[in-house]
């Protein structure tokens, strides 16, 4: 019984000899992101490269290039109003989706008119600044690159990854947010 002791004694001082630290069965450097971060400013850069081209050979439009990153012309345009939407407002406005060679993704009819309350509701990126440059009754189209659309997972449906797209939109109606009243322009 003593031997039983001193031996359960002896594991007992084994065991506590503190803990060990573990070390990391991998190191991992920033070098994915790093990689990953220059794969998708070379994706971007030809995407560009492809809308550039559409507006240097369309002579017909006066192309404008939005803060946000998308190029757009104006199909419609109303100078009698200054009014622009602004957070919190609700507005009625139609679009469509089509690809870059001009393939009828979801029609204008398919979608129906969306009511939206700027900055408050999902939209794609592109469409949520889009909508913010047009006054009432105006229609314009729009370029966007694939990080302003649907980006790296497309829409699951229709829009596939890491595809531009076009389209047109047409704002129909603002109801301005009392709020918005009170802001400068």
């Amino acid at each position: 019984m003593k031997l039983f002791k001193v031996a359960v004694l002896a594991l007992l001082l084994i065991n506590c000899g503190g803990p060990e630290p573990r070390k990391p069965v991998e190191v991992k450097s920033g070098s994915f992101f790093k990689e990953s971060v220059e794969r998708n400013k070379a994706l971007l850069a030809q995407e560009e490269e492809i809308i550039q081209k559409i507006i240097a050979q369309d002579s017909l439009h006066h192309y404008q290039t939005s803060p946000s990153g998308f190029w757009y012309y104006f199909d419609v345009k109303n100078d009698t109003s200054q009014y622009h939407p602004r957070t919190n407002d609700q507005i009625l406005f139609s679009y469509n989706l089509v690809s870059l060679a001009n393939d009828t993704i979801y029609s204008s009819e398919e979608l129906g008119p969306t009511s939206y309350v700027v900055d408050k509701e999902r939209l794609f990126t592109g469409l949520q600044n889009a909508v913010k440059l047009l006054k009432i009754n105006e229609r314009a189209t729009f370029l966007f690159p694939s990080l302003q659309a649907y980006g790296y997972h497309g829409d699951g449906n229709r829009i596939g990854p890491r595809t531009p797209v076009k389209s047109t939109i047409e704002l129909h109606t603002i109801i301005i947010n009392q709020d918005s009243l009170n802001l400068k322009p």
